[in-house]
């Protein structure tokens, strides 16, 4: 026969939490990173009402100006996303090619 104490360590022992191992769900984006996206967007906002009115989109266009490397680097990363086609029919391929003269 166990003592109670033997009996409550064995307790402890063996639970774990109903959701451990789980995870999060694939897709699911950690906190802090969801606040410090919320924070980016919002400081965006913030900066571009210091040049225009339109928050956001003043301070990009800003950014453009002054930054256009940095600023052609992000719409690299967005525009992939951005892109949404229905195609009809059959796709044409026209492909180009142009030597130049040796000089």
């Amino acid at each position: 026969m166990s003592t109670e104490q033997e009996q409550a360590t064995k307790v402890v022992k063996n639970s774990k939490p109903p959701a451990a191992g789980k995870g999060r769900p694939k897709g699911a984006m950690n906190k802090n990173t969801k606040l410090l996206k919320d924070a980016i967007l919002e400081a965006a906002a913030r900066a571009g009402d210091k040049w225009g009115k339109e928050g956001m989109v003043s301070y990009l266009e800003h950014q453009a100006d002054e930054n256009p490397t940095a600023f052609l680097s992000l719409m690299g990363r967005v525009l992939p996303l951005q892109v949404k086609a229905e195609i009809q029919g059959g796709i044409e391929h026209v492909v180009r090619v142009q030597w130049k003269a040796p000089q």
